[in-house]
């Protein structure tokens, strides 16, 4: 599923549950389009006409897809990162982040261990690897992660976002 949030046009929309956004394998942000990219949104889209569009991949390549990022390697001590950065949402001191703790009001649920661990399976694959490396973990879990690290009311007050917190403990997080 693919769900897009406009923060500007809030009106008849309804923010979800903490437990129904869990749900969403990533939150990716999008920036506003590049001069040329909006000069061909405009090319495309300012006369209205028949829009070509097709399939990039049938329900089969999909399938094979998968089976192959399920088939992506992930280390012993990769998955123990994946734990070390989960764990450290949960409870920062534990972790050598005192600091953060009182940043923090809830930390991420085990499903985000699970979608951590796949996306960065998935995001070796797209790099053209058979194994993930600690940066495919570091790349993608802001997407991840942001939508589930609730900051406090603290954090807010000094003008911290989920992002700044996640990239505060992926800074401090060892790498194996």
């Amino acid at each position: 599923m693919l769900a897009t949030q406009n923060p500007i046009e809030q009106e008849g929309t309804y923010p979800l549950a903490e437990a129904q956004v869990d749900r969403f394998l990533l939150k990716v942000k999008l920036t506003y389009p590049s001069r040329t990219e909006e000069a061909q949104i405009l090319d495309r889209m300012l006369v209205e006409s028949e829009i070509d569009v097709r399939p990039v991949l049938d329900q089969a390549r999909l399938a094979e897809l998968r089976a192959a990022a399920d088939a992506v390697y992930l280390d012993a001590k990769l998955r123990g990162y994946v734990l070390d950065l989960v764990a450290a949402t949960r409870n920062p001191a534990a972790s050598g982040c005192a600091d953060l703790a009182p940043l923090i009001s809830f930390g991420v649920s085990p499903r985000a261990t699970l979608y951590l661990a796949r996306a960065a399976k998935a995001h070796a694959l797209v790099a053209g690897r058979g194994y993930v490396v600690p940066e495919d973990v570091k790349d993608i879990a802001p997407d991840v992660l942001r939508h589930r690290l609730i900051p406090s009311y603290e954090a807010e007050a000094r003008g911290l976002t989920s992002d700044d917190l996640v990239a505060k403990l992926l800074d401090r997080i060892e790498v194996p």
